[in-house]
């Protein structure tokens, strides 16, 4: 089982800061262990030779006969049993131990008679040494630790913050706005080293603006294109319906009229690409719109199923403020789409401000799921340009509703039209501009 970790432990600068943390507190605590070894062997050392040093001297006098030294007695009360034992043994020592509430450095050595022969030297002074220092290394440590955090943090902070202004930036690209640029004032000082995130920052700028290029490159070639088959399509038309009567005729005429959907599907579409629509905000109440789209795609018979094979189901109507023709367009685009590619029923449910087209048959194919509509892509052999539900999905977003497609578990496609409760705002050029 993995380790479930909150959301905010990915972060940078979290990741950071235990690490700083991490590294600080090894290196002090390394550092502080070489200090008090050293400190200590060198105190413990200094004691062990004034005690040894006093040690001969009391041994000369006792052999001597002299009086003993300052410390110096023949099994004292406070000597350690294993030092004892050691030096009646005949051999000579040194220990720390506590003598009358008191560290004292002991050592001894033998004597005779199995008696030992002992000096106690006071290391109280020596204890205290070591003891603050002890306490010195480690408020330095934790101090120098925090020192260490608080610059670490404000480093990090600082590239944190740039990497989100980039990722802003990145998210504003992918939902529709090539403007946007992360623009780091760092990266236009000439002289000044690059850092990775100054790269980041322009290399993400350098894409948005080739990106940028290349769609209004695009827009423009469409736009272009339509416009210019426009013209021709029209004549054409006039002279198509000059033609005498017959199937001959009736094919040609047919072309041309699907020549100019396609024409007129494009010039929209190049429309919508601008993002500059213009919206005639209306109070519609949903229930009665769908009727409409459904009788305009059908001729009905009155009883709520068009000739289509639509059925229309009002869970609960709602009032809105739209644009009434871009709903009309985006609603009879979805049931046309179902039409032709689904099967039937179809059914237009209308739940409040939620309207939902279902159909019956075998779904949405997968990458329309996964991205969304795409133009002039189709997939099972389905006729047609894709370009019915690129244009729904566009008027949508000038209306400022959400459309999203899914297939439902029993089979069929489902297009969720969610409107929003507020009018959406209105800029740009005329409707029609391109």
């Amino acid at each position: 089982m993995r380790l479930a970790f909150p959301s905010w432990a990915g972060t940078l600068a979290v990741k950071a800061a235990v690490f700083i943390t991490v590294m600080c507190c090894a290196l002090a605590a390394l550092l502080g262990v070489l200090v008090h070894v050293s400190v200590t062997n060198q105190t413990v050392g200094q004691a062990r030779d004034l005690a040894l040093s006093r040690l001969k001297d009391a041994t000369t006098a006792f052999e001597a006969g002299d009086t003993l030294g300052r410390g110096a007695s023949l099994d004292p009360p406070g000597l350690p049993a294993s030092l004892r034992r050691l030096a009646v043994a005949g051999e000579r020592g040194t220990m720390v131990a506590d003598h009358d509430g008191r560290p004292t450095m002991w050592a001894a050595g033998p004597a005779d008679g199995g008696r030992a022969l002992a000096v106690g030297v006071d290391y109280s002074q020596s204890a205290r040494t070591i003891e603050a220092l002890d306490t010195a290394i480690l408020w330095s440590s934790v101090l120098a630790i925090g020192a260490t955090l608080l610059v670490g943090a404000v480093a990090v902070t600082r590239v944190t913050r740039r990497l989100h202004a980039t990722a802003r930036v990145a998210r504003r690209i992918t939902a529709g706005d090539l403007d946007a640029r992360v623009d780091d004032p760092r990266t236009k000082e000439p002289g000044r080293p690059q850092d990775e995130v100054g790269a980041v920052a322009v290399a993400l700028d350098s894409m948005a603006s080739s990106l940028q290029g290349k769609l209004q490159s695009e827009q423009r070639f469409t736009a272009d294109v339509a416009h210019e088959l426009r013209t021709p399509l029209t004549g054409l038309h006039a002279a198509a319906e000059l033609l005498p009567p017959g199937r001959p005729t009736e094919l040609v005429q047919d072309r041309v009229a699907a020549l100019r959907t396609l024409t007129e599907d494009l010039l929209e579409i190049s429309r919508l690409d601008t993002g500059r629509e213009r919206l005639e905000l209306d109070a519609e109440a949903l229930g009665a719109l769908a009727v409409r789209v459904v009788r305009a795609a059908g001729a009905s018979d009155g009883s709520g199923t068009s000739a289509t094979g639509t059925e229309v189901e009002i869970v609960r109507d709602a009032c809105v403020e739209t644009d009434r023709r871009r709903l009309e367009r985006v609603l009879g685009n979805l049931l046309a789409n179902a039409h032709r590619h689904g099967r039937s029923p179809v059914v237009l449910t209308v739940d409040g401000p939620v309207v939902t087209v279902r159909d019956h048959g075998d779904g949405y194919p997968e990458y329309l799921v996964t991205h969304g509509p795409q133009r002039f892509r189709t997939e099972g052999g389905a006729k047609g340009h894709g370009l019915g539900l690129t244009i729904a999905a566009g008027q949508a977003e000038v209306l400022g509703a959400r459309l999203t497609f899914a297939n439902a578990p029993d089979g069929g496609a489902v297009a969720t039209l969610t409107l929003p409760q507020s009018a959406p705002a209105a800029s740009g050029l005329p409707d029609g501009a391109a």
